[in-house]
């Protein structure tokens, strides 16, 4: 099937990619004139594991190109994805203006009929303005599909291809058979796919995500209780997560969620959830916690330091907001750099791979190394920020060696209280007790 992607970002590529490598002919479309010269030679924009593998293998299959030109994806196409940003506006609700402005060139660039799906995340009701957006500009049959993805950055390329589920909300039953029809290579594992209203597949969409950040907000909070009472969290976490009810899923205390999606969608859920008359207060108190989240480390290490920062050294291992990404958009890293720099703290920075994106934003305000060892002399401290494979087993003498003073805060959690005691540190971590 002949196939446009509209938006060449993190959910686009990987769409693009995926149909592409089950066989379909594959347009990708964006208006950043570097990025598409990037993935015409061969370079993805971002680091996916996988990700730049299957783009080079597909292109050189002839099944996957890339251009600037809405009109290249759209013509002769029948079935066309829209994947652009939906970015928080100021009052938290989404933006939708660059969602409306491609219906319109996809309206005005259309020769027949064809199938418009929206994988952005959009509030309940979008679909029915695309729909209008489009019909009055076109005399052409062209049903709107919403098949929000669910995709983790990381493991994206898994998540397409052997889904847990796979939504098609369609409110014209042909529409949906043809977009369903497209998704079946991926569901072979005997994975559903989920017929449902158009209404409800974008609000699938927005309610699982601020479940799971529900769930982080939710183990933060009680992490925080834990450090008031001298109680373990983790200890709480796995007694929790033993319930086959609850499992151990997104319960994982540290500094809070961040990255593209979970930030922004629960502020627009509860947007809209407002706009529509509902009560949205345990969204909105989710979000609260989340923001507190982010400043509660940065407290401990300031009273630690008994508010003597400036001149300071802090080591910090993880920019990223999450492992397996070089993502930084709403990193709780990024959010505690910033706040260390404007207490007058000095900050040397390793990540395996968000070094790049972390200098595009914060430029030498910060120091960086390309070894996470190289990052820790003549440091006052090391910050763990995100939980990288690489640092949950490092080697602690040669940590304790080259700081000033023995002294790690964990806004992870990677390590255990018995081994900093047995190696001398004094260790600051979320919701357990802290080694002096």
């Amino acid at each position: 099937m002949r196939v446009g992607v509209i938006g060449s970002g993190y959910v686009g590529l990987v769409t693009a990619a995926c149909l592409a490598d089950s066989g379909n002919h594959v347009t990708a479309v964006d208006n950043n004139e570097s990025k598409i010269a990037a993935l015409r030679a061969g370079e993805c924009p971002f680091f996916e594991p996988g990700l730049a593998e299957l783009v080079r293998k597909n292109a050189a299959a002839g099944r996957l190109r890339f251009s600037t030109t809405l009109a290249d994806a759209v013509a002769r196409t029948r079935i066309i994805f829209i994947a652009v940003g939906t970015p928080p506006a100021a009052d938290g609700s989404a933006d939708l203006s660059a969602i409306e402005r491609v219906a319109r060139e996809i309206a005005a660039a259309l020769t027949g009929s064809a199938i418009v799906v929206t994988k952005s995340t959009v509030p309940v009701g979008t679909g029915d303005r695309l729909e209008q957006v489009i019909a009055d500009q076109m005399r052409f049959r062209c049903p709107v599909v919403s098949n929000p993805e669910f995709l983790k950055e990381g493991s994206a390329l898994n998540d397409f291809m052997r889904p847990d589920r796979v939504v098609v909300g369609a409110d014209d039953v042909e529409a949906g058979d043809e977009v369903a029809e497209l998704h079946l290579p991926f569901v072979r594992n005997n994975r559903p796919i989920l017929r449902m209203s158009r209404a409800a597949a974008e609000l699938t969409k927005y309610a699982a995500n601020a479940y799971l950040a529900t769930r982080i907000s939710f183990i933060n909070e009680v992490a925080e209780l834990c450090q008031q009472l001298g109680v373990d969290v983790n200890e709480v976490r796995r007694g929790m997560g033993s319930d086959q009810r609850i499992g151990n899923h997104f319960l994982y205390p540290g500094l809070g969620y961040g990255g593209s999606c979970f930030p922004k969608d629960v502020q627009a859920l509860a947007s809209f959830g407002r706009a529509s008359g509902a009560d949205c207060a345990l969204l909105e108190s989710v979000h609260r916690r989340n923001v507190m989240q982010r400043t509660n480390m940065f407290e401990r290490i300031r009273q630690r330091f008994e508010d003597k920062l400036s001149g300071r050294r802090f080591a910090i291992w993880g920019l990223a907001f999450k492992p397996q990404t070089d993502d930084i958009r709403e990193a709780p890293a990024i959010t505690l750099v910033e706040a260390l720099l404007d207490a007058g703290a000095q900050i040397v920075a390793y990540d395996p791979e968000a070094l790049g994106s972390t200098r595009q934003l914060l430029g030498d305000r910060v120091g960086y190394a390309e070894d996470p060892y190289a990052v820790l002399p003549d440091c006052d401290a090391l910050i763990i920020a995100t939980e990288w494979m690489e640092f949950r087993s490092p080697d602690f003498e040669q940590i304790r060696d080259a700081l000033k003073q023995p002294l790690i805060f964990d806004g992870r959690n990677l390590y255990e209280p018995a081994t900093m005691r047995r190696y001398g540190f004094e260790y600051y971590a979320v919701g357990r007790p802290t080694v002096t």
